[in-house]
Order: C-alpha cells, then sequence, then structure tokens
C-alpha cells in the first residue's frame, strides 16, 4: 500500500471549512482505482496551522494514476482556497496499518 501526504497550511478561521472541503471529495475519491482511505490530520493550536491529508492507495500506480485525473486537481483547486501557498506533497510506501472497523 502506498500513502500520499498532502501537508496544507490553513488560513485561520478556516479549520471547519478545511475539513467539510477534505470530507466532500471522498466520494468522489472513492471511485478511484486503488484508492483505499483518507485521514484528515490537524497540528498546532495558533495560525498558521497544519494541516494534513493522507490518502491511501493499493499500488503506487494507483496512486500516480490519480494524480491524472480531473478528481485530483478539482479536489486539490478547492481544499487550496482555505489554505496559503501551495501544499507539499509526498508518496511513501505503508510498511505496516492496522484499521479497527468502526
Amino acid at each position: 500500500m502506498y500513502a500520499r501526504v498532502t501537508q496544507f497550511r490553513i488560513q485561520p478561521g478556516k479549520v471547519d471549512e478545511f475539513q467539510q472541503t477534505v470530507r466532500s471529495v471522498i466520494p468522489t475519491a472513492q471511485k478511484e482505482k486503488g484508492f483505499r482511505g483518507l485521514l484528515i490530520l490537524r497540528g498546532g493550536v495558533e495560525a498558521p496551522l497544519d494541516g494534513h491529508v493522507i490518502s491511501l492507495w493499493e499500488t503506487l500506480e494507483d496512486l500516480r494514476a490519480s494524480e491524472k485525473s480531473l478528481y485530483f486537481y478539482g479536489a486539490l483547486a478547492r481544499v487550496m482556497r482555505c489554505c496559503e501557498g501551495f501544499p507539499g506533497i509526498l508518496e511513501q510506501e505503508v510498511l505496516c496499518s492496522e484499521f479497527r472497523a468502526a
């Protein structure tokens, strides 16, 4: 499994909008080949806040293919409306994961 880790700088007062915007793209992401899940993380207590979006993919090829779709650029543009600057984006291999059913 592979992960795309995207780090955003959330504008002051935009944390809720950031969260709602990322959540709104999940149904589209679920239609992408190899999509396995998504985590939204927030760090910091003072502005600007760091936000991380971690999307999980079955293969590295699936992850990279998703970057060529309109889903990726549309989602990125929507999320960036609540952020400062351009996000940092990393590809990482998942060495171990364990998620319990809700």
